[in-house]
């Protein structure tokens, strides 16, 4: 049997194509959405029009790559993408000022002494540091890693993801949830708010700074503390390693 003809390979190839157009066309408004969970006040070497070009790539390049006979939802195929290609832009563009470097190195050698789980407080004691220094400097070191925030944080609980679809599977992801659930509950309030509005109701920090009534830098701190302690105590609670801060 003979195949397609050219004429509707060439339909096909159309069609494709008008599809992928849709998708970067539809989904453009996500690369500002990313960049203001990303960020709060940008450091003013920063290139914002950079960072949108970086993730329009990004976006591009998942358009270019989504199956929808394998993935349901493309936002969220899209959101990894633009998230992956605006970090890697920052991660190039951004180098961390000296005394941040100097920071991080002494959060780390605290870090390393002290009894898990650690707390922000405990850092700042050891490290002669205030509180907002060493939540500047957790969220300012994130940027330093090849990882993901997503993967840096599975061990944290933030997104804890169980691929296989066995029952054993299933039941571990249970706990970590409900891990993640406990450990959340035990936040202070604000930073229980920062947290609910950021990961389950998806808002920007400006937005976020709005509903609390907070600066975007205080909104920027409570999350970094929050989700340092909260890798703590879920890491305390799986009976796993330290790592370093970050």
């Amino acid at each position: 049997m003979n195949g397609p003809s050219a004429t509707v390979r060439a339909y096909q190839r159309t069609a494709e194509q008008q599809r992928r157009d849709d998708l970067i066309l539809k989904h453009l408004p996500l690369v500002k959405h990313v960049i203001g969970r990303l960020v709060g006040e940008l450091p003013a070497n920063v290139d914002v029009e950079n960072l949108e070009s970086a993730g329009v790539l990004g976006l591009v390049e998942a358009a270019n790559k989504f199956d929808p006979t394998r993935n349901a939802q493309f936002k969220t195929f899209a959101y990894l993408r633009i998230r992956g290609a605006i970090v890697d832009e920052l991660r190039r563009n951004s180098p961390l000022p000296q005394h941040v470097l100097g920071r991080i190195a002494l959060i780390r050698k605290a870090y390393r002494t002290l009894p898990h789980p650690v707390t922000v407080a405990a850092l700042a004691a050891a490290t002669g540091l205030t509180e907002d220094e060493v939540a500047d400097t957790l969220a300012a070191e994130r940027f330093t890693k090849t990882v993901s925030w997503e993967q840096a944080a599975e061990p944290n609980g933030l997104e804890p993801m169980v691929t296989a679809a066995e029952p054993a599977a299933d039941a571990e992801r249970d706990e970590l949830l409900q891990q993640l659930t406990d450990a959340i509950a035990a936040l202070p309030e604000k930073e229980r708010l920062a947290i609910t509005l950021y990961y389950r109701d998806d808002l920007r920090l400006r937005e976020i700074a709005a509903v609390l009534q907070l600066s975007v830098s205080r909104v920027s701190r409570l999350l970094s503390k929050a989700l340092f302690e909260l890798g703590e105590q879920l890491r305390a609670r799986r009976g796993l390693p330290s790592s370093d801060p970050g």
